[in-house]
């Protein structure tokens, strides 16, 4: 007998090949090589995809009533045709939600860990304040942080343990903005842990914070805007703002510092210099009073600003972070 014959190895799928929505070689691709900047744009396309088919089913319903009934193979032929359809779509211009899906994703991806922290380039693009704080000398325009450009900064509760990597973050940003953030503190008689949540908010531990036109960290730790009336450097961020309870994404201008100190002090400066804050100060040495008073002053327009500084004040990172440097507050 001659020999048997041998199975055909199965060449592997690219991950950009889930062209036609019956293709589920394609989309097991996709599971397989979730991680690659070819994956992610594929996913988001077709997450993009599935809009454009809800709309086109939603155009087939509200006219289902029109003209002769078509028959049943009819309406699966079309639904076939409006699924190719909006695959197709969404592999060209789409509705735009893919390409912020691919920009959302590919910046997580690109979050390496144990990035370097405040004070040193972070390895992602910056997007704006995390989670949704930044403020303005003004107060008609004290608001919006990022959160929705950029992927917000994980929040470990109590309940929660933080990764190795958020760990290490953590701990150094924390070593490196505490002692500034303590002077400031002091002098406004204000809690630092209050302070320091609110800074591992508005800069995802350090490791997302706006960049200057040549790349620099802003070192902006409370994400301040840059009004009209800021005459200093600026870094320019997408950032996502709220109003009415809708959340709208929008390029905007950030004051950006040379230092850490001369970022806490700004911050220091504005609480002091305007009467929407003076909540805030009057809470002294209650951190918990103090991140309540903030989200409720008006200083972002994230409705959950407040509840996300708590989560870090009363998170198990900040805890942790503080006992491995052996930090005393």
């Amino acid at each position: 007998m001659g020999n048997p014959l041998q199975p055909v190895a199965q060449m592997p799928v690219p991950a950009s090949t889930a062209n036609t929505y019956t293709d589920l070689n394609g989309l097991a691709a996709l599971k397989k090589d979730s991680k690659s900047p070819q994956a992610i744009h594929a996913i988001a396309q077709q997450v993009d995809a599935l809009f454009l088919q809800m709309m086109l089913k939603s155009m087939r319903d509200a006219s289902a009533g029109q003209g002769e009934a078509d028959s049943n193979e009819m309406g699966m032929y079309q639904d076939m045709f409006d699924k190719q359809v909006a695959l197709t779509l969404s592999q060209h211009q789409g509705l735009g939600i893919g390409t912020a899906l691919t920009r959302q994703l590919s910046n997580a991806a690109a979050a390496a860990p144990g990035a370097p922290a405040a004070g040193t380039p972070a390895t992602g693009a910056a997007q704006g304040a995390a989670a949704g704080g930044a403020a303005t000398g003004a107060p008609a325009a004290g608001a919006p942080g990022a959160g929705g450009a950029a992927p917000p900064a994980p929040a470990a509760t109590s309940s929660a343990s933080p990764s190795t990597s958020m760990l290490q973050s953590a701990t150094q940003f924390v070593s490196e903005v505490l002692p500034t953030i303590q002077r400031a503190a002091n002098a406004l008689g204000v809690s630092p842990l209050g302070m320091l949540a609110q800074a591992a908010l508005e800069t995802g531990w350090g490791q997302r914070m706006p960049r200057t036109a040549d790349g620099t960290p802003s070192l902006n730790m409370f994400g301040i805007k840059a009004d009209d009336g800021w005459a200093g450097a600026r870094a320019v961020a997408s950032t996502v703002e709220f109003s009415g309870g809708v959340a709208t994404q929008r390029q905007t201008a950030f004051r950006a510092y040379g230092s850490i100190q001369e970022s806490v002090s700004d911050f220091a400066n504005l609480l002091k210099g305007s009467h929407r804050y003076r909540n805030a100060i009057a809470a002294g040495g209650n951190a918990q009073a103090y991140v309540n008073s903030i989200g409720q002053s008006g200083y972002a327009t994230d409705p959950e600003y407040a509840n996300k500084l708590n989560d870090i004040l009363n998170g198990s990172t900040l805890r942790m972070a503080l006992n491995v440097g052996a930090k005393k507050l």
